[in-house]
């Protein structure tokens, strides 16, 4: 990239952050002048326009640099950062330069150009970005990398003032004191029989896991892959694939703040994607539960073990006054039993061969149940769609589960479950049922 080009950039870059400043603040003093009486306007007109007028000189192309330059520190431009592990984690972030050639294992070096992520002071990621931004095939940082410093020199007043910016924002590309923490992760590496070891300190790539969430992003809303998906439910020809990631899990980082962990997982709304690693298992044939009113009735040979194992611990603790451990304990069994439900749904719902099936004829299942576990029915049933956007199922499915797992706890004859017990199992399974189909949305796009 030319230089002028790359000052082109910078001074559009300042000016749309200065542009969403000055209209927040016209927003805000309209709303002030409005409220005023005609007294108090000439004074807080004037009082305005002082505040504009500072702001205007803020975000000043040169003061503006100048401030970045001297929070550039606050940040370090990564590949692998210590906060994925914990958000309190102090220890040193690390920008791995090393390329491979191997293919045959994934890792950051196999990636052409792997993204840089930012982390430190959340309030400086502005300075981030600016860096990071690629402009017509190159980008500030890359510019810095190479000891290309004529964009800044052309912006800035004289030398000291170019040599201030670069010195600045040379900062965020090293850690100088190298350093690890309590609560990053920690390995004892043996190196001898003598017990020596090394102490190593893995650090979570946030450059592939970019790779990974940008791969699937594409593969799930880029405009040929939504035709491809159509087209497939359509029975049409499409020239492109259509990818899928079966058993796909999202782990979630930073919780409502992702920026606090760094600058690429807030771009991800804090969701890293994770791959199913489990070697592959011969399953017999997976047909929907047609022939049967409840999905309970089908999942139930799967999860026979877990409700026995809950049954023999309630008759072991029936004679004792209830407890924290006991509700606790109590709680991992139905926790348990839900999961597995849940996959067994998650396996129906996946059925994307028999798009439809609770349209059959001799399909007598609940029409709640047919709502929760064919979702890909609502793109060619509205009246299906609507029913199910509704919700109501949700409730019918909860309380069918509370029935049916009461019924199988009171073989034992030595207990009891009534409507207290029932309340409390048909409120677990509508808490978790409506985050699973949070989790599963993007699977029916």
């Amino acid at each position: 990239m030319e230089g002028n080009n790359l000052c082109k950039f910078i001074v559009s870059y300042i000016h749309d952050r200065y542009q969403l400043k000055l209209d927040a603040f016209n927003k805000a003093a309209d709303k002030q002048l409005s409220a005023a009486s005609a007294e108090e306007q000439a004074g807080l007109e004037q009082q305005l326009f002082e505040q504009r007028r500072e702001l205007e000189k803020k975000y000043d192309v040169r003061t503006w640099l100048t401030d970045a330059a001297a929070r550039a520190g606050q940040i370090s431009l990564v590949t692998h950062a210590v906060k994925y592990f914990h958000g309190d984690a102090k220890g040193s972030s690390v920008y791995s330069t090393v390329t491979g050639t191997e293919t045959a294992y994934l890792s950051t070096a196999t990636l052409y150009s792997p993204a840089v992520d930012a982390v430190g002071n959340s309030a400086a990621l502005d300075v981030a970005k600016l860096l990071q931004t690629v402009h017509e095939g190159d980008s500030l940082l890359a510019c810095l990398k190479r000891g290309d410093f004529s964009a800044l020199r052309a912006l800035a007043e004289n030398e000291a003032q170019s040599e201030q910016w670069i010195s600045g924002f040379m900062q965020a590309l090293s850690d100088k004191t190298l350093s690890t923490h309590q609560l990053a992760k920690q390995l004892y590496f043996p190196v001898s029989d003598k017990g020596d070891y090394h102490l190593l300190s893995p650090l979570y790539s946030s450059s592939l896991a970019h790779a990974l969430y940008q791969r699937i992003s594409y593969s799930r809303y880029s405009d040929g892959s939504v035709a491809a998906r159509k087209a497939r439910r359509e029975g049409h020809w499409h020239p492109e694939a259509v990818q899928y990631f079966p058993d796909l899990a999202v782990q979630n980082m930073g919780g409502t703040k992702p920026q606090n962990i760094s600058y690429l997982n807030s771009a991800r709304g804090g969701k890293n994607h994770l791959l199913r690693c489990a070697p592959p298992q011969w399953q017999q044939s997976l047909k929907p539960p047609v022939s049967h009113k409840t999905f309970l009735a089908a999942v139930s040979p799967k999860i026979t073990r877990v409700v026995s194992d809950l049954r023999r611990y309630l008759h072991s603790i029936s004679e004792r006054d209830n407890n924290m451990e006991i509700r606790q304990q109590r709680a991992e069994y139905v926790d348990e039993l839900i999961g597995m439900i849940f996959s067994y749904a998650a396996e129906i719902q996946s059925l994307t061969d028999l798009q439809g099936w609770s349209q059959q004829e001799d399909c007598i299942l609940k029409a709640a149940h047919q709502l929760w576990l064919d979702p890909l029915r609502q793109h060619t049933d509205p009246d299906f769609k609507l029913r199910r956007e509704g919700g109501e199922w949700v409730t019918e499915i909860a309380e069918d589960f509370a029935h049916w797992l009461n019924t199988r706890l009171n073989k034992d004859e030595k207990l009891n479950m009534g409507a207290v017990e029932f309340r409390e199992w048909a409120r677990l399974m509508r808490s978790r049922l409506r985050e699973f189909e949070v989790a599963q949305q993007e699977n029916w796009q």
